[in-house]
């Protein structure tokens, strides 16, 4: 696993109320959720990188209002519809 470092101001931890270790993990976290919800990356490398088992990333997905899903409503439309084409044959 790859490290990098990142340099903030010292007033971020006091507004955020957190500590440099507790922040790096939220941040990998929040990055993790933002690439799931992009559709950049798949749920498996989501919860890796957010360093969370899938069903603890799944819970995580939830609380942000991030739906598990990485289908547009167009796209399940489309396999419904292609579903629906497939059960009348």
């Amino acid at each position: 696993m790859q490290t990098i470092s990142i340099k903030l101001p010292e007033n971020v931890f006091s507004s955020l109320r957190k500590d440099p270790k507790e922040l790096a993990k939220e941040m990998r976290i929040i990055a993790a959720i933002k690439w799931y919800e992009l559709g950049e990356i798949s749920q498996k490398n989501a919860s890796e990188i957010a360093g969370l088992s899938r069903l603890e990333f799944i819970n995580i997905l939830a609380h942000y209002h991030v739906s598990t899903f990485q289908y547009t409503p167009d796209e399940i439309a489309e396999e419904l519809a292609n579903v629906n084409q497939e059960s009348s044959n």
